[in-house]
């Protein structure tokens, strides 16, 4: 899985009327987004690159660094640029040795959420971020049903039950469903079981199921990619749902379509191996990346 998931990212670099339920996501996305770019202004941005070799080693307190020939990695705000395992320093790494003469930092998602851990620009406690992360089980995609057209209907039905079936066996818990504007009314116990599987994780994997809930802008659908349950391409998928039956009616703007299609799936994946590696508490035979 986590193979799979490196191949993709690396290998990846509507016209539709927006129901209430669309912009309450895209404002909560927005918020997000516009904390995040605060402190990250690189992110959208490109730069000369200024280095031969990438590099990591292991530094204080078991912690690895990423060398950039004998310049360690910082931070935005300065700070020295560390992470908690090997795996990930080496998925970082590979970010910055695949960069060529100019380095586009919108393209470097892995190293994005290191930042965004270590710097913690918001100031967040883990409380703070699952509260943030489940306010999207309010407003889950695949909640939220249509009444017409009775195509779209019955493709929801076909595709967002199972999934819906599988999270409330897995989880133990009751969502439901609603074509209602209002959408279902999400029972507490069910947000308390998720808080509690949520703060099994530690900082940085909250971190990045927080970044891939408002990609998909589901918390459901994360729950079954971090699961193991869908993969990237199909939680993507399902994730545009609507949009993707617009377009089949409607057409579309063709190469604008692809081009978001990509990068959702680039950002997803991104987020997806970057939980699993920010849990993973085993670290990987060490080695120096080499041209």
């Amino acid at each position: 899985m986590l193979r799979s998931l490196v191949a993709l990212h690396c290998r990846l670099g509507q016209t539709v009327v927006f129901s209430q339920r669309h912009l309450i996501q895209r404002q909560q996305s927005l918020v997000s987004h516009l904390q995040n770019a605060r402190c990250y202004g690189m992110a959208t941005t490109e730069r000369k690159k200024f280095y031969e070799d990438v590099s990591i080693s292991q530094g204080e307190g078991g912690l690895y660094e990423i060398n950039l020939d004998r310049r360690k990695l910082k931070t935005p705000k300065g700070k020295l640029f560390t992470v908690p395992n090997e795996a990930l320093a080496i998925a970082v790494a590979t970010e910055w040795d695949a960069q060529k003469d100019t380095l586009k930092f919108y393209t470097m998602h892995m190293t994005t959420l290191c930042n965004t851990a270590l710097d913690n620009p918001t100031q967040r406690d883990k409380d703070q971020i699952i509260t943030a992360a489940l306010k999207y089980l309010e407003t889950d995609t695949i909640c939220y049903r249509v009444d017409e057209p009775p195509g779209l209907v019955e493709l929801q039905q076909v595709e967002w039950d199972p999934v819906m079936d599988w999270i409330e066996k897995r989880y133990n818990v009751v969502i439901g469903s609603s074509s209602s504007i209002m959408g279902p009314q999400i029972p507490e116990e069910t947000k308390e079981t998720f808080r509690q599987h949520l703060n099994s994780y530690n900082f940085w994997a909250l971190t990045g199921l927080e970044y891939v809930i408002t990609q998909l802008k589901s918390v459901i659908l994360t729950f079954g990619m971090i699961d193991r349950y869908l993969t990237v391409e199909q939680a993507v998928l399902l994730s545009r749902l609507e949009e993707e039956y617009q377009i089949q009616h409607w057409g579309n703007v063709e190469w604008a379509h692809d081009y978001d299609m990509y990068e959702l799936r680039a950002r997803t994946a991104a987020g997806t191996l970057f939980v699993h590696l920010a849990s993973e508490s085993s670290t990987v035979k060490r080695k120096l990346l080499q041209d």
